[in-house]
C-alpha cells in the first residue's frame, strides 16, 4: 500500500524478496543479492534491511565489506562474531552489534546455538567513506524501552548511551503494549523506516503485521498496538 500524499508506503512480508539457502532463510526490504526492485534500492541513506533466519551451527564464513555501516539486532538466539581486527563477541536476543565497515574488514557471523537466530540485519550509508573499521556490541534490555523509544545506534554526539555509527541516522526500539500507543516525529527532510519484530500495530490507521515494511516521510505518527508488539525503527538524512 502506497499513500503518495504521505509518503508513506507499506511493504507486507509476502511482497518482500526472498531467498532460503538451507542453512539461512533471508527476506529482504531493499534490493539485495539476486533481489532486485527498482523501486525498493534504499529509502534514504537505508540501503539494506534483511529479516534473516539462521539455523543452528551454521553461518556466514569470512566474508569483506567496505564503506557501509551494519547493523545487526538479534531477535532471538544469539550471533557469534568475528573479524580481522581481532574482535570476537555474542551477541543475544534484544542486543545489538554495529560494524563500520571503513576502507574494509572482514568479518564471520555464526549462529553457534542449539536453536534458530533471527536476526535484522540493516545497512545504513556513511556520510564519508574510508577510515579504521570498528566493531561494537552492547546489551538493551527490553524492559528499558517498555512504552518508550530507545536509541540503539546513532551518529550523533549527544546519544552518549547507543553504539556510534558514522552516519546522520538513529537505530530505535520500543515494545508497546497491546492497546498503548507511541509518537514519533520525523524531521524535514528526514527517512523512516520501521518494522514490528512481532505483534501487529496501526500507523494512523493504516494496520501493519509483524514482519512487515513501513516506509514513511517527515511528520509526525502515531503507532498503536493491537498486539503487545517489539519495533525497530531508523531514521536517516
Amino acid at each position: 500500500m502506497v499513500d503518495t500524499k504521505t509518503n508513506f508506503e507499506i511493504r507486507p512480508f509476502e511482497t518482500l524478496g526472498a531467498a532460503n539457502h538451507g542453512w539461512l532463510n533471508a527476506h529482504h526490504h531493499f534490493s539485495f543479492g539476486n533481489y532486485h526492485d527498482a523501486a525498493r534500492m534504499n529509502w534514504g541513506a537505508i540501503r539494506v534491511w534483511n529479516d534473516d533466519v539462521i539455523a543452528p551451527q551454521s553461518g556466514f564464513p569470512p566474508h569483506p565489506h567496505a564503506d557501509m555501516e551494519i547493523i545487526t539486532y538479534v531477535r532471538t538466539g544469539a550471533i557469534t562474531h568475528k573479524d580481522s581486527l581481532g574482535n570476537e563477541g555474542r551477541t543475544a536476543a534484544g542486543d545489538v552489534q554495529v560494524m563500520s565497515a571503513g576502507n574494509g574488514i572482514r568479518h564471520a557471523e555464526y549462529n553457534l546455538e542449539n536453536e534458530a537466530t533471527t536476526l535484522f540485519q540493516i545497512w545504513i550509508m556513511p556520510n564519508r567513506t574510508g577510515g579504521e573499521p570498528s566493531w561494537g556490541a552492547k546489551p538493551f534490555p527490553k524492559n528499558d524501552r517498555s512504552g518508550a523509544w530507545q536509541i540503539l545506534a546513532s551518529g550523533f554526539d549527544e546519544d552518549n548511551d547507543a553504539l556510534p555509527i558514522r552516519t546522520d541516522a538513529r537505530v530505535l526500539g520500543a515494545t508497546i503494549k497491546a492497546g498503548d500507543s507511541l509518537e514519533y516525529a520525523i524531521g524535514t527532510n528526514r527517512h523512516a523506516y520501521m518494522v514490528p519484530a512481532t505483534g501487529a500495530i496501526e500507523i494512523d490507521g493504516h494496520r501493519a503485521q509483524a514482519r512487515d515494511g513501513v516506509a514513511i516521510g517527515e511528520g509526525v505518527i502515531t503507532i498503536t498496538a493491537i498486539e503487545d508488539a517489539e519495533i525497530v525503527l531508523v531514521d536517516s538524512r
